[in-house]
């Protein structure tokens, strides 16, 4: 099984971090950045608005824990989204791809 993680952060640079970080230890194969996304949300009893960017990462549903998991380590947010969606369906060639780009070479 595959998942994609949508994360959220600060903006475009801590995006990339995260992404690089998430790659260079072979935990994800891809990473999309999508930069200027305007958030509202509540935090600490209060409508805060930001812009953020959000970071698309792809991977193997088995390694999604340890994704968050340095996600939440790597974050400048005290309490980072880092939310699984499962693939149930994609490219045979794609996946194929995904798989080999996991791999320790």
């Amino acid at each position: 099984m595959y998942s994609m993680v949508y994360i959220t952060a600060s903006g475009v640079e801590e995006s990339k971090k995260i992404a690089k970080t998430l790659l260079n230890e072979r935990l994800v194969a891809c990473a999309n950045i999508i930069s200027g996304m305007e958030s509202i949300y509540w935090w600490e009893g209060s409508l805060e608005e930001d812009v953020e960017s959000i970071l698309l990462v792809k991977t193997r549903s088995e390694l999604v824990d340890k994704v968050i998991d340095r996600v939440g380590e790597i974050h400048s947010y005290q309490t980072p989204c880092a939310l699984e969606i499962q693939i149930k369906r994609g490219s045979e060639n794609y996946l194929d791809w995904l798989d080999n780009s996991l791999e320790k070479h």
